[in-house]
């Protein structure tokens, strides 16, 4: 099979939810010579975006999404991470990603982390409902340099501005490059509570990180 029609099977088994196919294609890409960052943009996050945008069209049912999810996972942690760890060149750049206080949505989170990393950015992931406090903890203890807040609902998005409103007080703020990041997140929302980067496209906000930042 084509490096074409291999991407186009393991798109599908990620939109359907199933890890033996995804895993099995994913591991057919890395032998067909294929570059593990391209298997991530190209395939799987776009794969993922699909399936959010089913679940949102109600199209998909939760569990449909937990599904493509669970195979965006298994892909990423068993076949595509362990061949980061030796191949991606590292930028020397810490992130931390967390989902804010009172969120327990990670979908977005875990694109997000995994084209950073895939792009050589050590990533820190927090994981879900996670206090400003601790954000600000992990900054001061490490040489953290970009900070991702993630927030699925407009219930939950009024925790960004309290992280960096945590940051600010700590004196952290302007050490570190803040994207604003999830499905309801607007330019005017970061421009209002003073991130620097939309992450409503992860694909964008990775691009616009790295041109702040200065590297390649």
């Amino acid at each position: 099979m084509s490096i074409e029609g291999l991407k186009g099977k393991l798109y599908g088994a990620v939109i359907e939810g199933d890890p033996e196919r995804a895993l099995s294609y994913a591991q057919e890409l890395l032998t067909s010579g294929l570059d593990v960052r391209q298997i991530v943009s190209e395939v799987l996050a776009p794969a993922m975006r699909a399936a959010g945008e089913m679940y949102e069209k109600g199209e998909y049912f939760i569990a449909d999404l937990i599904a493509s999810a669970e195979a965006f996972k298994q892909v990423f942690d068993n076949i595509l991470k362990p061949t980061l760890a030796s191949s991606a060149v590292s930028k020397g750049v810490v992130a931390v990603f967390g989902t804010v206080r009172g969120d327990i949505h990670e979908l977005g989170k875990n694109i997000a982390k995994a084209l950073f990393e895939a792009e050589g950015f050590e990533v820190i992931d927090l994981g879900v409902d996670v206090p400003p406090e601790k954000f600000a903890e992990v900054i001061e203890s490490r040489e953290v340099k970009v900070v991702g807040l993630s927030a699925l609902m407009t219930t939950t998005m009024i925790e960004q501005e309290k992280v960096i409103e945590e940051l600010k007080r700590r004196g952290l703020r302007e050490k570190v490059i803040i994207i604003a990041g999830g499905a309801p997140v607007t330019e005017e929302w970061v421009k209002k509570i003073g991130a620097d980067v939309c992450g409503d496209d992860a694909f964008r906000a990775l691009k616009k990180v790295k041109e702040l930042l200065g590297v390649t």
